[in-house]
């Protein structure tokens, strides 16, 4: 009889990444659950464990937060279908970035050269509609709708005011942690509430009833998950993105 075979907590937080903590605390919310408890307390996890912990993973690096991700994983069974879909928009990610990798090139070149621009070429990789998939994946078909919608129905100027006025919040909260400000202090409160309003533009336009407070906590957590949106604030200086998530979740406790 063959015997199958499992891993201590150490060993898998070791091979993941993460930390015993972490899943400690997913096997309490019944995310996780060890497949064995081993002499001396020690959880161990089988393959079905390693599994549904590397699709745990995965969401969490989409920037789904823990409810969603239990809600998704109990909602599809088929362990190979899901990842077989993840596998696809990881693909089709993987096409993209390397499209924008040679665009970029194509520009340095050019500029080194200084031969005439082509700008299908410079742009190549960075349509808006490439993120469908992920967008669709995360909050569903009408809400991509109705994103491509608003993003579409917007003008040249509009999109630049936009874009410009998270910049200008990213450099204020960088301001605000490279002075010592705390995350609730007034100073960063008046911040936090330039990007309520910010994230309420899209929202209100999206069809959303407004930015609750778990929408706008959830926003700050994915800020910090997805290294695509640590980088919007991170520019700025480093951390700042922490700094921001930490100001959302402050004002989400204490304003929405």
């Amino acid at each position: 009889m063959t015997t199958q075979r499992d891993w201590p907590i150490q060993e898998v937080a070791r091979l993941t990444g993460t930390t015993s903590r972490t899943l400690r605390h997913y096997d309490a919310i019944g995310l996780l659950t060890p497949s064995r408890t081993a002499h001396g307390g020690a959880r161990c996890y089988d393959a079905a464990g390693l599994v549904r912990l590397q699709r745990i993973l995965m969401l969490r690096d989409l920037g789904l937060g823990l409810q969603a991700i239990a809600e998704a994983l109990d909602s599809d069974q088929d362990e190979a279908h899901a990842l077989r879909a993840h596998l696809a928009w990881l693909e089709s990610e993987r096409r993209r970035i390397t499209d924008q990798i040679g665009s970029v090139r194509t520009t340095i070149d050019t500029l080194t050269t200084k031969e005439a621009l082509v700008p299908s070429r410079m742009f190549a990789g960075f349509d808006h509609t490439a993120y469908r998939g992920e967008v669709e994946q995360r909050w569903g078909k009408d809400a991509y709708r109705a994103g491509d919608a608003w993003w579409s129905g917007m003008t040249q100027d509009e999109r630049t005011a936009f874009l410009a006025e998270q910049r200008s919040i990213a450099q204020a909260y960088a301001d605000a942690r490279a002075a010592g400000l705390a995350p609730d202090s007034d100073e960063v409160r008046a911040v936090t509430r330039r990007q309520h309003s910010w994230l309420a533009v899209s929202a209100t336009a999206t069809g959303q009833s407004g930015v609750t407070a778990e929408y706008f906590t959830g926003i700050g957590e994915m800020y910090v998950a997805d290294p695509r949106f640590t980088a919007a604030y991170d520019w700025a200086g480093e951390g700042t993105a922490v700094f921001v998530r930490d100001a959302m979740a402050a004002y989400a406790r204490e304003v929405l």
